[in-house]
């Protein structure tokens, strides 16, 4: 009698199990994204250009073109944010102003730091404070004019973040944007230099990738030897050290080296000889 009920109430607790358990009712499966993650993320488009006449209005209200802050011979470091957000773009604005103390150039010197909202319902009255809140933290008053808090169309937006691979989303649920984080440098004339992804570069990432966006017209000939012996590391989203390039850098130095000290000599044995 135990035997059989043992049995029953084990066939019923299979039943049971089975009825409760669909192996087919998955929400998500090992390959699938979450839903949090669906349709945002970065697709790097180094050495695509953008459209410099896209439109926007400036933090104080001007209606300008991105051309405003292009030309010359200063690279540009763009964000997309948007100033309302309660967590990752604070967190990466914080992170990019932190890393911009350790770097000894200046916004509006050497470069231009363009932030632009991906929310179209933001405008000036919300662009101004925050830069005026990020030129102080940064601590050099002289550097407001290299900073520029953008806000646009919801078309101008989604043109810009198409050419430079930004995906994001309005959350419904949470009230809030799902985008990622990224500091993406473009050169003078507007073409995708380098992504330094996180909430925390280095200085040393951001000054190097500053110095490559400028191709070569920011800085001193040392810089462009130091520049030579670095290079970009995708999967650390940093620079590091390029060994092949440190020797050819080595070579051209010796070079130098040799040159400096036997043309003198040449020159002193010349005159020693006379005239033939």
């Amino acid at each position: 009698m135990r035997g059989w009920l043992f049995n029953l109430g084990l066939a019923l607790g299979v039943a049971s199990s089975a009825y409760a358990y669909d192996p087919n009712d998955i929400v998500l499966r090992a390959h699938d994204t979450p839903r949090e993650l669906q349709g945002i993320g970065i697709t790097e488009k180094t050495g695509e250009g953008i459209n410099l006449d896209l439109p926007f209005i400036s933090d104080t209200g001007e209606q300008v073109t991105l051309s405003k802050y292009f030309g010359g011979h200063k690279p540009v470091l763009l964000s997309i944010v948007y100033y309302n957000c309660a967590s990752l773009c604070n967190y990466h604005m914080n992170g990019v102003t932190e890393a911009l103390k350790g770097v000894n150039w200046t916004p509006g010197r050497e470069f231009e730091l363009v932030a632009v909202s991906m929310d179209h319902r933001e405008g000036p009255d919300l662009a101004g404070p925050k830069k005026a809140n990020y030129v102080r933290a940064y601590g050099r008053p002289e550097s407001a004019e290299g900073w520029h808090f953008l806000t646009g169309s919801e078309e101008s937006i989604k043109q810009l973040a198409d050419q430079v691979g930004f995906a994001f989303r309005w959350d419904e649920e949470t009230k809030q944007y799902a985008h990622a984080s990224a500091a993406i440098l473009i050169t003078p004339n507007g073409t995708i230099s380098r992504y330094v992804h996180g909430i925390a570069p280095d200085a040393k990432t951001m000054r190097l990738a500053l110095l490559e966006a400028s191709e070569g017209k920011v800085g001193t000939l040392v810089d462009q030897f130091v520049m030579m012996c670095f290079k970009f590391d995708p999967k650390k989203s940093k620079y590091t050290l390029a060994a092949w390039n440190i020797m050819r850098v080595g070579v051209i130095l010796m070079v130098i080296l040799v040159a400096v000290i036997m043309i003198p000599l040449w020159i002193r044995e010349r005159r020693h000889q006379g005239p033939a």
